[in-house]
This record gives structure tokens, C-alpha cells and sequence, in this order.
């Protein structure tokens, strides 16, 4: 017998709840754009020139341009759409960028936490001390937006066995980390329940733009043919679509010009598609929690 699963059961894509998203739209779409802090010389880092030396000021810059200039520019190019992103936070970003988060408020997006800093991880973390971190990030969110995160996604995609108990301790509702399906999922936690929204995990430029080193233009086209794809595969059932992206990668601007005609073609969709950010589409499934699986 194969390792238990205990976190989701088993439900085939012929198995679909049967509704359509706010306006009659079969596709709900929500972009994430990462905003990140990560601590000089220690700790994890997400580098475009691996082994640099010390001290590392190439890829330390390369990250910084992201909350001083790409950040900026992602989100303004976001709203020429009608997209409000959710931005997956470092909290530590609003210490060191004030007025990128003050922008970010202004535009409307959605705060999700991620952490304090991306130098951090979840992994290897005790109960104890991971429901201490993932509170302190709902409780500066708290403080600085006037409402604490509905959403979690956990840096560097790592969690512990104990992840979302701490999640749901400190009233996180739903989680950007998976893509097991093309529906929202609910997944089990301890003896409660958390929503488990489907992330883009190649369809994100961290993993496939830097880590495969795939082209702006090859990823654009990807962008295209998975909505091409998830359109058709919509009519049939009520699915959605994620898009990630980070400022200091997305945010350079040849790959923001790329990025802009993907986002032109799947405007041009109009009333089909619901640009929602993910805390409405959590808040959507929740009104009937029947909507997931």
C-alpha cells in the first residue's frame, strides 16, 4: 500500500460541483505577485548569478530592483487590465519599502502572507515555533491593513506536518502553495478544514523563468495555451486559473513587455472570465462549501 494521504481524498475532474463564478463567468482567474525581503548574507536567497561572492552585491541588486522599480510598474500594468493582484508578502517589506505597500494598498490588492522574509522557510520548524511565525505575519498584517490575511502561501512552497493546524490557529482560510486540480479543494487540518486553492506552480516565473530558464517570449506563450486550454475546459465545469509572478523577475522590463501581451489576450475574454483576487474566490466557495472538493 502507497503512503497515506491524509490530507484530500480522491475526486475526478468528471466529478465537478455544478455552478458558475459571479457574472456567469466558467473561469475564474487570480494573479499573485510576489513581493519579497530577503536578509543580506544569511538565509535562504533566490539568485539570477549562483555563487557569487561575498559580500553578494550582483544578486542582492538583482532583488532589489523589484521593490524599487518592478514592483511599481507590475502592478500599474496590472490595473491598465482590471486585475487587483494578491500580493504574497514579506512582512518585513513594509519596513524597508513603505511606500511600495502603500502603492499596492492604493491599487487594491490583496494582502497574503508569506512569511517575514523569504531568507526564511518553514521546513524543519517545530509546531510551536511555526504557529508562533505564521501569527506574527497575521498579526503585522493586521496591524498595518486593518484586517489580518485570509491567505497563506509558504516560502519557498515548504511546509511541515503540522503547517496548516498553525495556519488555521491563526485564522487563515484558504492556501496558494498546491496545484493538485483545477478546482479548489478543501483540505484537511487536525480536526478542521482549510481551502486549498490550485497555484500556478509552472505557470510562475521563479520556477520556470529562473529555474529552467525559460525564455520571457516561451513563457508568455505558456501563459496563452494554458488559458486557451483552461477556456475550453470551462464550458464544461467551473474551474481556476492562477498566474504568479515576482517583482524583481516579471518586473524587468523585457519580461514585463511579454507578460503585457499575455495579459492583453486573456482581457480580450471578457464577461467568460472573472478577474477576482483569491480571497473572493475563497469567499465565493465559502458561501457554499459544496463549490469545492
Amino acid at each position: 500500500m502507497p503512503p497515506t494521504n491524509d490530507r484530500y481524498g480522491y475526486t475526478p475532474i468528471t466529478r465537478s460541483p455544478s455552478f458558475r463564478w459571479p457574472n456567469g463567468a466558467n473561469l475564474a482567474i487570480y494573479v499573485c505577485l510576489g513581493i519579497e525581503d530577503y536578509a543580506f548574507g544569511e538565509g535562504l536567497t533566490e539568485d539570477i548569478l549562483p555563487g557569487a561572492s561575498a559580500p553578494d552585491w550582483v544578486n542582492r541588486s538583482w532583488r532589489d530592483y523589484g521593490n524599487r522599480v518592478g514592483a511599481f510598474r507590475l502592478i500599474d500594468r496590472f490595473a491598465e487590465f482590471g486585475i487587483r493582484p494578491a500580493i504574497l508578502l514579506n512582512t518585513d517589506v513594509y519596513d524597508t519599502a513603505p511606500e511600495l505597500m502603500s502603492h499596492a494598498r492604493r491599487a487594491g490588492a490583496e494582502i497574503v502572507g508569506h512569511g517575514l522574509s523569504n531568507s526564511h522557510t518553514l521546513a524543519g520548524r517545530s509546531a510551536s515555533d511555526e504557529e508562533a511565525y505564521v501569527g506574527a505575519v497575521a498579526a503585522r498584517i493586521a496591524a498595518e491593513e486593518g484586517a489580518a490575511p485570509g491567505g497563506w502561501s509558504s516560502p519557498w512552497l515548504a511546509q511541515t506536518s503540522s503547517t496548516l493546524v498553525s495556519l488555521r490557529a491563526h485564522g487563515y482560510r484558504y492556501l496558494l502553495d498546491l496545484r493538485l486540480d483545477d478546482r479548489p479543494v478543501w483540505l484537511a487540518a487536525g480536526d478542521d478544514r482549510i481551502l486549498a486553492l490550485p497555484y500556478a506552480l509552472e505557470l510562475n516565473d521563479s520556477t520556470t523563468m529562473i529555474g529552467r530558464q525559460t525564455s520571457a517570449s516561451e513563457f508568455e506563450r505558456m501563459i496563452v495555451d494554458e488559458f486557451d486550454e483552461m477556456r475550453l475546459a470551462a464550458r464544461d465545469r467551473p474551474l481556476v486559473m492562477s498566474l504568479v509572478v515576482h517583482s524583481f523577475i516579471s518586473g524587468q522590463p523585457f519580461r514585463l513587455r511579454a507578460l503585457t501581451r499575455a495579459l492583453r489576450h486573456l482581457a480580450a475574454a471578457g464577461d467568460e472570465v472573472w478577474f477576482a483576487t483569491p480571497g473572493e474566490i475563497a469567499a465565493f466557495v465559502e458561501a457554499d462549501p459544496s463549490r469545492a472538493v
